[in-house]
C-alpha cells in the first residue's frame, strides 16, 4: 500500500496552515457534515479524500494510506466503529483516527473501538478541528514554533444540507424496515445536529422514543417525514 504523500511533494506545516502536507480520508454518508470538513481542511492546508459507506473507505484504503482517517459511527452499509477497530490494529497504524457522531453518547465507543480521540457534530470550529488533529499527529508532522489560534466558524453550502434531505426522503419513501429506521434516524441525527435544526433533533428523538418502547411508531415516522419534506421544499430555493 503507498502513502499518498509518496506521489506529491510533501510540504512543511506553518503557522496559519498546521495541517499543511497532510491528507484526510472522511468517512462520512452526510454531504452537509463533508462539505464542513472539506472547507476545515481547506483553511488547514490538509488534503480531503471522502469515503460514503464502508465499502467506499477500504477502496480508498487499498490505494494508499491517509494521514487521518475520521469516521462517522453511522454508515449505511455497517457501523463506523467496525472500520475504526479494524484501523487501529492495522500495520503501519494510520497516524490519527478520529470518530465522530452527532451523539455525544458515542464517544465512548468510539475510544473503546480504538480511535485516537473524537469530534462532536457540528464540526465547525477551526480551531477545534485543528487541535483534535494535532494532538495526534507524531512530532515530525507538527508545525514548528507557535501557532496562531483561529476561531472562525465554518458555515457548510446549503445545497449539500438539501442533498442529505434528498437522500433521507428518498430512503423513507421505499424502505421502513426496522434496520432502515435505524440508519436514517441517525442520519437525520447527524444532519440536524450540524445544521442546527433543534425541531428535526426533537422529531428525530420522539421517533427513537417511540421505537424503544415497542411502539409502531407511525406518528413519529410520519411527523419525521413530513418534515423532511417540508424542508426539502423550502430548500429548493438555494
Amino acid at each position: 500500500m503507498d502513502n499518498i504523500d509518496d506521489f506529491m511533494v510533501t510540504r512543511t506545516p506553518t503557522a496559519t496552515r498546521p495541517l499543511l502536507g497532510l491528507t484526510v480520508l472522511v468517512v462520512e454518508d452526510s454531504r452537509f457534515a463533508c462539505e464542513a470538513v472539506r472547507m476545515l481542511c481547506l483553511r488547514s492546508g490538509a488534503r480531503i479524500r471522502r469515503a460514503d459507506s464502508l465499502a467506499s473507505a477500504r477502496k480508498h484504503l487499498s490505494v494508499y494510506r491517509p494521514t487521518v482517517v475520521i469516521v462517522d459511527v453511522g454508515l449505511p452499509d455497517g457501523s463506523g466503529l467496525a472500520l475504526i477497530q479494524s484501523l487501529s490494529q492495522g500495520l503501519p497504524r494510520i497516524d490519527v483516527i478520529l470518530g465522530t457522531s452527532g451523539d455525544p453518547g458515542s464517544e465512548d465507543k468510539v475510544i473503546a473501538a480504538g480511535a485516537d480521540g473524537f469530534i462532536g457534530k457540528p464540526i465547525a470550529s477551526l480551531a477545534e478541528f485543528q487541535a483534535a488533529v494535532l494532538l495526534h499527529l507524531p512530532p515530525h508532522r507538527q508545525p514548528r514554533g507557535p501557532r496562531l489560534i483561529n476561531h472562525e466558524q465554518i458555515e457548510p453550502d446549503m445545497l449539500a444540507y438539501r442533498d442529505d434531505l434528498t437522500h433521507a426522503a428518498d430512503v423513507l419513501e421505499h424502505d421502513e424496515s426496522p434496520q432502515t429506521l435505524d440508519y436514517v434516524t441517525q442520519f437525520l441525527s447527524g444532519v440536524a445536529t450540524s445544521a442546527k435544526d433543534k425541531d428535526m433533533q426533537e422529531a428525530v428523538r420522539r421517533l427513537i422514543a417511540e421505537r424503544k418502547a415497542g411502539h409502531a411508531a407511525k406518528s413519529g415516522l410520519a411527523d419525521l417525514t413530513r418534515m423532511v419534506n417540508t424542508r426539502l421544499s423550502a430548500a429548493s430555493g438555494f
